[in-house]
């Protein structure tokens, strides 16, 4: 099936669940919903399915030209096959979640999706234009070359990214042993969350393992508050503002650079950077909080996790 028509059977789907979503917070939970941040959230979905249909073919394109120079024919006829591949796209999907966060010239798309400042279904759309130049389609590359038919990756990781829409809720409880394997909204709210010891952790697609393998992983804390968004926050309902607002911050930075060492530094180093060494990053924010940087030392050492020290940076 293509991507495409995988989207449109889901979206009346998804639509439904917004509307059931706003029903819970005005008749169960006696909160606003935000139905203006949820109209700006759709206009913002618009100019990223306009974007997509500019860049799709330019994406595929280099797919296919990839997929031409592969080591082996991998026959999509076998359940072995699509199993293998769901893997891989989902292996893919966490580094090129992770680098988004950690390289600035990505975050600048990224940090659309996480300007949000409430979790809500819609935010799921919340998603960035200028995906052709930012990069992320680059990580499925290797999948195509090794022999995947370019079809069927880009099937996989469009039901990857449908499953995600779910994950933004707070509507939806920690799901016991669901927990331990898969992606669930509890794990995607501590992704959202700026809390210092939830900085930049669980980058998962549909499964959470990458995460504990890598060390990335940050379990939600019964009582522990959450702050959502940006430490710079962004406050506008402006679509255009919000697609744009890390670009602009970015070559702000790029144009009071003294050398090209910080012209790169500002494009390619971690959001918050700076090169007197005193920027915002998330290591830094870690560190001054007392949190480990690698959950599995944390584990492995019995280090207790601290606790959130304010609101964290801008731009990650």
């Amino acid at each position: 099936m293509d991507p495409i028509k995988l989207y449109a059977m889901a979206l009346p789907v998804f639509l439904i669940a917004i509307g059931l979503e706003a029903l819970y917070y005005r008749f169960a939970l006696h909160r606003p919903y935000g139905w203006r941040v949820t109209a700006s959230n759709l206009v913002v979905m618009v100019g990223r399915l306009a974007s997509e249909a500019v860049s799709k073919g330019v994406m595929v394109a280099v797919y296919i030209a990839v997929w031409q120079f592969r080591p082996f024919d991998i026959p999509m006829d076998r359940w072995e096959s699509w199993v293998a591949l769901f893997i891989l796209v989902d292996l893919s999907y966490y580094w090129l979640h992770r680098a988004s966060h950690e390289i600035r010239w990505m975050w600048a798309l990224h940090s659309v999706h996480h300007s949000a400042q409430q979790i809500t279904f819609s935010v799921a759309y919340r998603l960035g234009w200028t995906n052709l130049f930012s990069g992320p389609w680059l990580f499925l590359i290797p999948v195509c070359w090794i022999g995947f038919d370019p079809r069927a990756v880009g099937f996989m990781y469009a039901a990857n990214l449908l499953y995600q829409f779910w994950l933004h809720t707070e509507t939806v409880p920690k799901l016991g042993l669901l927990e331990r394997v898969f992606n669930t909204p509890s794990h995607h709210r501590v992704h959202h969350a700026v809390n210092p010891e939830y900085l930049d952790r669980n980058y998962g697609g549909v499964v959470i393992i990458w995460d504990k393998l890598f060390g990335t992983f940050a379990e939600e804390k019964n009582g522990v508050a959450r702050t959502y968004g940006l430490v710079r926050q962004i406050d506008t309902l402006n679509p255009l503002k919000i697609a744009f607002a890390g670009w602009v911050d970015m070559i702000r930075d790029v144009r009071r650079a003294r050398s090209l060492s910080e012209v790169v530094g500002y494009l390619f180093r971690s959001p918050g950077w700076q090169p007197d060494g005193k920027g915002q990053t998330t290591a830094a924010i870690r560190m001054a909080a007392g949190v480990p940087q690698d959950t599995r030392v944390a584990r492995n050492q019995g280090q207790p996790v601290a606790r959130a020290v304010g609101q964290a940076r801008g731009g990650t």
